[in-house]
């Protein structure tokens, strides 16, 4: 009954929403990299920019989910909300062409991404 358990709670829809969260912001680095060498990099990097986001929302989604019909504990939409508040920044910082500020908080969602996902 317990490793039941334990195989229901790895593969949870919040932990799912995490790591396609963290897997999109690791691809907009990849293709940040193609902005500078390929002439398709602008296009990949925009799209990837909308699926990171729609990621970004199904985390929220997610900690929702787990939260309110669970009983869960309500960090994890406090934490889900403030990634979404960090990818409009970024969002806006990249159309604004702020690379300046872009880059480092792309960094830093992508650690802060990759800590929540090893956390749950």
């Amino acid at each position: 009954m317990t490793t039941q358990a334990a195989a229901v709670h790895r593969f949870s829809f919040l932990r799912v929403a995490i790591a396609l969260q963290t897997l999109t912001i690791f691809l907009q680095a990849v293709s940040a990299g193609l902005l500078l060498t390929a002439s398709y990099g602008e296009t990949l990097h925009s799209v990837g920019a909308r699926v990171m986001y729609g990621a970004s929302m199904l985390y929220v989604l997610a900690a929702v989910l787990a939260w309110k019909p669970g009983g869960g504990p309500v960090r994890p939409v406090w934490q889900a909300t403030g990634f979404l508040v960090l990818a409009s920044v970024q969002v806006v910082l990249g159309i604004a062409h702020v690379p300046s500020v872009h880059l480092p908080l792309g960094v830093l969602m992508f650690g802060l991404s990759l800590l929540a996902l090893v956390k749950r």
